[in-house]
């Protein structure tokens, strides 16, 4: 009993400690409240053409319900609407963050500062696949700004603090905790700090403060099944957002490395069908024009570091290559064929990359009589003339088309599915049914229990490595 009053002390001493360790975030309020601002948009949108959503087309009301609406106003004329959000200056001379989806469509943007003023605000850049937006006012004196700091030093724990507009209601400031790190959402170069600190409408494009007062997130987006705080709130780290405002502000886009490849992460079974130690690096599917065509990377190969720092995953390598300046010639390390070798790579510009997917590379003339075979849940058949017709593919075509998928079978649930077509078997072409046969016993002979597979579907192309059964 003695012990566990003095364990339940102890606790109680600990909490108290804790709590009077943040007894208040007032003076960190004060510090850096004159450099968030609130931001109103106005859009101009299109006059209502007929009187939608009160009565049926065609009814006998709608007449009325058009008079009624032209003599309010609400005709066919053009309306004005307004939306408002957050953001926080970041130089004496004007320049100001928010998010993208903010001042999108806008035709105006004020912004209104703490103290009371307002001014008009011009686009400078945006930046959608981060959604961020930069802005620019003209002050005759020096505003009050913020500064980024490092979100890499964040900890899980930390104590942050969010300001901005939530719902309209003008400045209001929230605190918690960062809750998680290295949250991705649905962008390419997605990085969000996780935090229970309240975000509410209105709250987008305002800052997350560490408690030296710096910027460590850009306020985005909240997980919500009713629109308003649940304490699941995300902010865009500072790192991701420092680059891309350095590139809006000197060029007024964003420019990003590009390398040139359809990547998909190595798989547990992809990695023992590549006789890899470890499933990690990316592995290239797909090879178009472009700068790793040039430094010659193929389809098959696993990069596993780039310009000098290891490749985890696909996500990992695309924010790698996109936090590369263009033009810049990087160290890429691949593994083919069981050994690395090391290429040297000029990146070129993602926003000016071509996206267009060669075709196939043709191949000798298949045979005149179909063929079909039942393999791995798969009933397999050489593409003919009417198969290609049938799949509404080139000519140029070559390779094992997928008539139909065992719906109990590991290709099904991999996603293979009728109408995908099979250009490669164990990293080789495959134009017959004997072909597959062939690199699945050479597969089976060096020991291993999957063999990878090229399918592509509509030109896009991946890779899915399949169990060998033992009875084939």
């Amino acid at each position: 009993m003695f012990w566990l009053t003095s364990l339940s002390m102890i606790l109680i001493l600990a909490q108290s400690l804790v709590a009077q360790s943040q007894e208040s975030f007032a003076n960190l309020a004060e510090q850096v409240s004159p450099a968030v601002v609130n931001i109103t948009t106005s859009t101009t949108v299109a006059g209502r053409t007929g009187p939608q959503g009160i009565v049926p087309e065609g009814s006998p009301f709608e007449d009325f319900f058009r008079e009624f609406q032209d003599r309010n106003g609400q005709g066919d004329r053009p309306r004005r609407s307004s939306a408002l959000g957050s953001g926080f200056v970041i130089s004496e001379d004007g320049f100001i963050v928010t998010n993208n989806h903010v001042i999108e469509g806008a035709d105006e943007i004020l912004i209104e500062f703490f103290e009371g003023f307002e001014l008009p605000a011009e686009i400078v850049g945006t930046d959608p696949n981060t959604d961020i937006a930069l802005l620019k006012v003209e002050s005759e004196t020096p505003l009050k700004f913020v500064s980024f700091g490092d979100s890499d030093t964040a900890r899980v724990g930390d104590w942050v603090m969010a300001m901005g507009n939530p719902l309209g209601q003008g400045f209001s400031v929230s605190a918690g905790i960062v809750s998680a790190r290295n949250r991705a959402l649905s962008g390419t170069y997605d990085d969000y700090i996780q935090t229970d600190a309240a975000i509410n409408r209105g709250n987008s494009g305002g800052p997350l403060f560490n408690m030296d007062g710096e910027v460590i997130g850009v306020n985005t987006a909240i997980l919500s099944p009713n629109g308003g705080s649940i304490g699941i709130g995300f902010s865009m780290a500072s790192n991701v957002v420092t680059r891309v405002v350095d590139q809006l502000q000197e060029f007024g886009e964003t420019r990003r490395g590009w390398l040139g490849v359809s990547i998909q992460d190595v798989t547990d079974d992809v990695a023992e069908a590549l006789g890899l130690e470890e499933a990690r690096g990316a592995l290239v599917s797909n090879v178009p024009e472009g700068p790793a065509k040039e430094a010659g990377i193929e389809a098959g190969d696993v990069i596993v570091n780039f310009d000098g720092r290891e490749v985890e995953d696909t996500r990992g390598l695309v924010r790698q290559v996109g936090n590369t300046e263009v033009g810049k010639a990087v160290r890429v390390v691949i593994n083919r064929d069981g050994a690395t070798q090391t290429l040297l790579v000029t990146l070129g510009r993602r926003e000016d990359a071509e996206t267009a997917v060669p075709a196939s590379q043709p191949g000798p003339d298949e045979e005149e009589t179909p063929q079909s075979m039942d393999l791995m849940g798969l009933t397999l058949s050489p593409l003919t003339g009417e198969i290609r017709e049938q799949l509404e593919l080139p000519e140029s075509a070559k390779g094992l088309a997928v008539m139909d998928v065992d719906e109990t079978s590991e290709a099904f649930e991999k996603g293979l599915r009728a109408g995908d077509v099979i250009t490669e078997a164990g990293q080789a072409q495959v134009l017959a049914l004997s072909d597959l046969e062939d690199r699945i016993a050479e597969a089976r002979d060096a020991g291993r229990k999957s063999i990878l597979l090229l399918v592509r579907r509509g030109g896009d192309p991946r890779f899915v490595a399949l169990t060998i059964a033992e009875d084939q």
